[in-house]
């Protein structure tokens, strides 16, 4: 599977990875396991539903989630953050 991001992504990610460093090695370990596995067991990988029925959600911590657009060979990153702020 191809990573990708976009720029919004990216301020978010180096935003949110600012605030919490903490978590570099969580995410990091998140995107390699998501680019060759995007199902594997530990992500807990799920389909959204209602508004955001488009995306896909997995798990970097017990309360910090990855959104993400999940098409052919391409993951394209779209929002990381606690439950709360990317399901609103």
């Amino acid at each position: 599977m191809q990573i990708k991001t976009t720029p919004s992504f990216l301020k978010q990610a180096n935003k949110f990875l600012k605030k919490n460093p903490q978590l570099r090695k969580e995410f990091t370990k998140t995107i390699k396991i998501l680019t060759s596995n995007p199902f594997d067991q530990s992500l807990k990988t799920h389909k959204l539903s209602g508004e955001l029925k488009d995306f896909w959600s997995c798990h970097v911590t017990y309360d910090i989630r990855l959104r993400f657009i999940l098409e052919a060979n391409i993951i394209e990153l779209i929002d990381i953050g606690s439950h709360d702020e990317i399901y609103d």
